[in-house]
Parts: structure tokens; sequence; C-alpha cells
């Protein structure tokens, strides 16, 4: 077989291949490349980074994790850092979003495998639709990006090099909106907790990369109509994804505040106490920077941690979790099932009976994901702590933290055994893709069948 035969059959193979499997493998092969590169020498400052580690560490970057097993600031080099840079970049778009980009871009059509990729992650619009969209995807993205990196250089260019501060001003500007939480500053953004610039250009693009590109396109579509004297209402997706939002970042601020007033915010001014308590609880939800001491928090407020990490981003964005409008759709459920409703119902809008099976799927699928988890990681290290520490907690944390893509951490991780870093690779995997793909299974259409069983009472509660 020659080599012109040999790339057809691999063109073949691929064409044949499911889309999900696709995005899988795609997403592997890019952490397979990308932990290649940072095992380099040219990619370490000193000793290069073990095979384990480099793929460790260019998983947590494509996911837009943020979990590090070594310090990203002392252990890699400027190509290693731009090496991490390129896989917050390409994960957090959508490894299959660049590819169906440059194909738009060269001229080319979509394909069957595009349309589904854009579809599923993104809308279920008109081709012709998609087509503004994922130009207004990456218009908007490195818009923002540069905004960010231009405030962040303003911040951090009279404390290092001026070319230091413009290169850790585009990665950080490029990791808050990805939401991938990676730094190079060993204690994150402690040290400008109090910076209002800082916190607020990084608060705006965790939160703007949080929404999901098509809340973004919409907030920007309607208000270039009003512009022009067109009203138009809102879609249900927004204002779904905007009030969940909304209500929790106000509540989880208000709970860490409320929590830490006398522990870790103890002797903090008023405005740092509320604009580290935001900065917290904004980072929580995917992001993964911190301006307060994470093991030095309390039981309870790493508990309401764990749960807006659980809960993470919106559909169609660059964070994870179950996403915003999951919960909302879950909360939905109790609200009207207590007002004795047999429909699910939101702002007027009934909720398909499909949208509300997929999202206790997903509910239950990463409730059983993180279980097995957190299983592996207290069985692989099993004795390795002493009796009455808070293993349990701490290996929640960041089973929870990998899975939702978040990267806040309470010391664990760099720890970790090699089977408890292949156990936080698969989180981060699943986390980032897997949902979406077991979703799209779970919920394919079922055969058309002539009969239905009968129906028996069980007792439940």
């Amino acid at each position: 077989m020659n080599a012109s035969q040999a790339k057809t059959d691999i063109v073949k193979r691929i064409q044949r291949m499911r889309p999900g499997t696709f995005v899988i493998l795609s997403f592997l092969a890019a952490a397979i490349i990308g932990g290649a590169l940072l095992a380099l020498p040219a990619a370490s400052t000193s000793d290069p980074v073990a095979p384990l580690d480099a793929f460790f560490t260019a998983v947590s970057a494509v996911c837009v994790t943020g979990l590090v097993v070594v310090d990203t600031g002392t252990q890699f080099t400027a190509f290693g850092k731009g090496v991490i840079l390129f896989l917050i970049q390409l994960g957090g778009l959508g490894v299959m979003t660049f590819s169906v980009f440059l194909f738009l871009f060269l001229g080319k059509g979509l394909g069957t495998k595009g349309r589904w990729i854009v579809t599923e992650t993104f809308t279920a619009a008109p081709i012709r639709e998609i087509r503004k969209l994922l130009w207004s995807i990456f218009g908007v993205t490195f818009a923002l990006e540069a905004i960010g990196a231009v405030l962040l250089f303003w911040v951090w260019r009279g404390e290092m090099p001026l070319g230091e501060a413009l290169f850790a001003s585009v990665f950080h500007a490029v990791s808050s909106f990805c939401n991938a939480g990676f730094s190079f500053f060993s204690t994150s953004f402690i040290a400008w907790r109090d910076s209002i610039l800082l916190n607020a250009t990084v608060i705006c693009l965790i939160v703007a990369g949080g929404l999901g590109f098509p809340v973004i396109y919409e907030v920007r579509t309607r208000l270039r109509a009003r512009r022009e004297g067109i009203r138009a209402q809102w879609s249900f997706h927004t204002k779904l994804v905007i009030s969940t939002t909304a209500i929790l970042l106000i509540g989880g601020t208000a709970l860490i505040c409320l929590l830490e007033w006398r522990g870790a915010l103890a002797g903090l001014p008023l405005r740092s106490r509320v604009l580290a308590s935001l900065f917290q609880s904004v980072t929580a939800r995917t992001a993964g920077f911190n301006t307060l001491d994470i093991p030095a928090l309390q039981p309870a407020t790493l508990f309401i941690i764990v749960m807006l990490m659980f809960v993470g981003a919106s559909p169609g964005s660059t964070g994870g979790g179950i996403k915003t409008t999951s919960l909302a759709v879950f909360a939905a459920i109790f609200f009207n099932r207590f007002r004795g409703r047999e429909s699910v119902s939101v702002f007027k809008r009934t909720v398909p009976a499909e949208t509300v099976t997929r999202a206790l799927s997903i509910i239950g699928l990463a409730a059983v994901t993180i279980t097995t988890g957190l299983v592996l990681l207290l069985v692989f290290h099993m004795g390795a702590s002493e009796p009455g520490s808070n293993e349990f907690l701490v290996f929640l944390f960041e089973a929870v933290s990998a899975f939702g893509t978040v990267g806040l951490s309470m010391g664990a991780t760099p720890a970790l055994s090699a089977g408890g870093k292949v156990v936080v690779i698969v989180l981060m995997l699943l986390g980032r893709v897997g949902l979406l793909t077991v979703a799209y299974v779970v919920t394919r259409r079922e055969r058309y069948r002539r009969f239905r069983y009968a129906e028996e009472k069980v007792m439940i509660g």
C-alpha cells in the first residue's frame, strides 16, 4: 500500500467515525502532542518534565482545567508556557471548532461532522447563522482577550520587565476568558487581592467566557438591533443563563463572605472582603484562580465552592460542569411539582420533556462519575494520610474541580500518585467532552415500536 492509498484509507475511516468519538479523539490527540512538546528539554528550565506529568499538564490545558502537578511559572520556559497557552486557547474554543472555522475560512463546506459539532456545542441554528456565529465567536474571543491583556499589562507594567509583563498579560487574559485558571504565580492572584483593575478585568473575562457563545452572540445582535430602533425579545435560553448566573454569583458571594467573615476574611477592610468573596464566587465556576488561600477556608465554605464547581459555566462556553441550564431545569422540576404541575415551565415557557430528561441524565451521570473518581482517589492514596485528617473533603474537592474543569485545589494534586494522576486525567477529559457525547447518545430517539409495555406502580419514598 503506497502513501496515497494509506492517506485515502485514513480519511475514509475518519469519515465513517461517529462524531462523538471523533471529538474525543481530537482532544486526546491535542493532549498527546502537547504532552510530547512539554516533555522536551526546551520546555523546562531544569530537568525535563516526566512524561506523565507533561501529559497531565497538557490535558489540564486542553481541557481548560488548571490543575497542575508542577509549577507553571518556574518549571516551564517561554516555549513551554507558549505551548500551554496554545493548548488553552485550543481547548477553550474547542479543538473541532478550530477545524470547522478553518474549513469555513478556506471556503469549504461544513460537512456532517462539522454541523453536528457546531449544533451540539453552540446552537441548532441554520447553517447561514452558524457561519455568522463562528466568525462572531472568534472575533469576540480575540477582541475580549486583547482588551483584557491591555488592562492586565497596565497592572503589571511597573512590577516586572516590560516583555515579561506583556507575555504574562496575554497568558492570563487568555487563561481567564477560557476559564482555564493557569497562572505564572504560585499563589495565583492573592498578591493582587486589593487591585480593583485586576479583579474587575479577570472577573469580566471569566463571566464572559462562562456565559456561552450563543448568549454573547445574542447580546451583541440585540444591542445592534436596539441601536437601529428594532426591539426584540430575549430568547428563553439567554434568560435562563443570565438569571441563573446572576443568582449563583450573588448567592455564592454572600455565602462566602458570611462564612469567612471571621475566618479567611478577618482583618481585611470591608471593600477587600466583598471583592475577595465576589472573586472567589466567580472563579469557582470553572476558572480556578484564587485571591484567598483555599486550604485555609472553612469546611462549610469549601462545600459551597464544591457545589459551585459542580454547576460550572453555561452551554456553549469555555467552561465545564453540569451547566447552569441543567441546574435551572432541575430546580424548575421541583418548583413545578411542588405546585402540582405536570409540565415543567419557566418564564412562561414549557421545557420539553426531552430537555428535562437530558438535564437529569447529565446530573446523574456527573454524580456517578465524580463518586467513582473520588473512590478511586481514596483507594490509590489509602494509608497516605494520618488518621483524622480531612482526606475525604480534600479528594472530593479535587475530583469535582477536575470534572468541572475548574482548577482550584486544596493542595493534593501535586502530591498525587501515578494512579491518582491517571484518575484526575480521566475526570478532566470526561468533564470537557464526555457529557456532551453521553448526552448525545442518551437522547437519541428510540426506534419506533408498535407496542407499549403495561404500566405498574412502584412505591417511592
